[in-house]
């Protein structure tokens, strides 16, 4: 068939294609639940409602090394061609993304290999913005994870431990990354919190800044302890604020690119 009889086919159809995703798509969607899903009530009861953990990808995200992450071009347009797509170029650790075990050791699991039960995952948020208001560089401390399981209760099995230290609030400005000429300075995990964390069942870290080290960390020290022992981190989550301490569900939407060692994740959270 040749292109032009393809493009004017795609218009002709794209009406109709339309309104039935518009009828059936829920439908499609319950079915393909099937008879493990629950019931409309029965999930009402059980959570109150879905907040989103992901900032939206752009190329003005702030990265670690401070160069764009994101870049789409657009190689087909509606008006023209009857429908849009875009070619992305990504660089895997830019957003809010999964940071893979293979991403700090030479031959830990890649991103594609994470086990599916640790994506989703009971939620522990350790709320340490009251401190990084004050000090840019501080970090996730013992105390700090002592602290929360005092209050809490032990780390649950799968947990995802996440660092708020308020840094989300800072995304679209130049304090996101803070560089001072020499360094950056948001926090992160002490690598002793981590390695703590590792005597729990604990699957994965999370914070809400550019790294699970802070900002002047010269080695990455709580990379290096916890990734390649089989763990993962979420770096740049977003919409802490949100969650409790404790009682929330979150899904990890990690990428599924073969041999990756991390990529940008949709990450939903239940409370």
């Amino acid at each position: 068939m040749c292109d032009a009889c393809v493009m004017n086919a795609v218009k002709d159809r794209m009406l109709s294609r339309r309104s039935f995703f518009a009828s059936a798509g829920m439908a499609g969607a319950a079915a393909a639940l099937g008879a493990t899903a629950l019931p409309t009530g029965a999930r009402a009861a059980a959570h109150a409602g879905l907040t989103d953990l992901t900032h939206t990808l752009s190329g003005d995200f702030p990265t670690f090394f401070g160069e764009p992450g994101f870049a789409a071009e657009q190689l087909y347009q509606f008006d023209s061609d009857g429908f849009n797509l875009f070619n992305m170029t990504v660089n895997e650790h830019t957003g809010t993304h999964v940071d893979a075990p293979l991403h700090f050791s030479a031959d830990g699991i890649s991103v594609d290999e994470i086990p599916v039960m640790s994506l989703m995952a009971p939620l522990c948020v350790i709320d340490i913005s009251a401190r990084a208001a004050e000090d840019a560089d501080t970090t996730l401390s013992p105390d700090d994870l002592q602290a929360w399981i005092d209050a809490n209760g032990p780390i649950p099995d799968q947990a995802c431990v996440a660092l708020y230290s308020g840094w989300g609030a800072k995304v679209t400005t130049d304090g996101y990354r803070n560089f001072d000429g020499t360094a950056m300075h948001f926090p992160g995990f002490h690598v002793e919190a981590a390695q703590m964390l590792l005597d729990t069942g604990a699957a994965s870290i999370a914070s809400d800044t550019l790294s699970l080290d802070s900002g002047i960390s010269p080695d990455f020290a709580t990379h290096y302890a916890w990734l390649p022992q089989g763990r993962f981190g979420i770096e740049c989550i977003a919409n802490l604020d949100l969650m409790p301490a404790t009682g929330a569900t979150v899904f990890i939407g990690a990428p599924k690119h073969k041999g990756g060692s991390g990529g940008p994740a949709r990450i939903l959270a239940m409370v």
